[in-house]
């Protein structure tokens, strides 16, 4: 039995104190709330700002994998810029506008990996204009992540995934979780900042693989861990699928805190909608993440009260500040 898997097999009483005193240990006393503007969110606390932060897309709305959970449909709500030139342009206009930031992202090739290289230069004069940069890379090989090092991007956002039937049915690809680790591992030695992304219930709704994908998120190492949660979309093979039960997450929130206690944990943009939704925040707070997005006031509420102090930054989660 693997570290990750004997402390989930633990009850959430058991758990949730022993990650709240890692917290309290090692991380200030703050919360921040990620909100970017790629989605509106006005609560009586705060109201972002639609072109502070701008998630874009490489591929447009084309994507070779069309897993299922997704089936392209998250690249519809990103700024689509499909050449180098379409991305320079793109993001020179949302700098006049006041863009500080941008996530560069898009639809995987038939390998898994978003197409970056020929995007390269023009991320590099985005950065040279002051930009902050951060950039989804799914798999991809040596000469794509020292052209990304190279261009002095901000962060790299990974998703990490620890199930051979989870990558085969789910993402429609012929490779393994070594392959995912090798990746990370990659990403690591050429000295790119990471943010390796856990998506709970990735299998369907299923728990499969989170485990194994925090172990390894363990061995390698990480800048930041985030842990996302699959929300069933309309038109996907998923559509319709029961939520991933909110205990369960956050007992996996806890096992991530445990298993890397000095490094930022977050609760990143997606999960589902609801009373799940204020559920699965209030224990990812409880089981001692540093940052949330999108919270709920309810949430925020929380983190008063247990004397963590609350911001909102209009950026990634991932570079929410600690």
């Amino acid at each position: 039995m693997s570290q990750a898997e004997d402390l989930f097999a633990r009850p959430w009483e058991e758990l949730q104190p022993a990650a709240w005193a890692v917290r309290e240990q090692h991380h200030a006393p703050v919360l921040p709330f990620a909100v970017p503007g790629n989605k509106r969110y006005t609560t009586d606390d705060y109201t972002n700002s639609p072109e502070r932060f701008a998630n874009v897309s490489v591929t447009g709305r084309e994507c070779a994998l069309m897993c299922d959970h997704c089936q392209g449909h998250l690249l519809r709500g990103m700024l689509p810029a499909q050449t180098p030139e379409a991305l320079l342009a793109l993001g020179e206009r949302l700098i006049e506008r006041g863009c500080q930031g941008m996530l560069v992202s898009g639809g995987a090739d038939s390998e898994g990996a978003v197409p970056l290289a020929p995007f390269l230069p023009a991320i590099a004069r985005l950065k040279e204009h002051g930009l902050q940069v951060i950039v989804h890379t799914g798999l991809l090989d040596r000469a794509t992540a020292e052209g990304l090092e190279a261009a002095r991007v901000d962060q790299v956002l990974f998703d990490v995934i620890g199930d051979a039937a989870t990558i085969r049915q789910v993402l429609h690809l012929e490779h393994t979780p070594d392959d995912y680790a090798e990746t990370l591992a990659l990403l690591r030695q050429v000295g790119l900042p990471v943010a390796p992304h856990v998506i709970v219930g990735l299998h369907f709704g299923e728990l499969r693989g989170e485990l194994e994908a925090l172990e390894i998120i363990r061995r390698v190492g990480a800048d930041v861990v985030v842990l996302v949660v699959l929300r069933p979309l309309p038109h996907t093979p998923m559509a319709g699928l029961p939520g991933v039960p909110p205990e369960a997450v956050g007992k996996l929130a806890a096992v991530a805190r445990l298993l890397n206690p000095t490094v930022p944990l977050t609760l990143g943009c997606a999960r589902p909608a609801g009373r799940a939704k204020i559920e699965i925040e209030r224990r990812a707070v409880l089981a001692g993440v540093n940052a949330v997005a999108y919270p709920d006031p309810v949430t925020v509420d929380l983190a008063r009260e247990l004397g963590l102090r609350t911001s909102f930054v209009e950026r990634c989660c991932t570079l929410a500040g600690w």
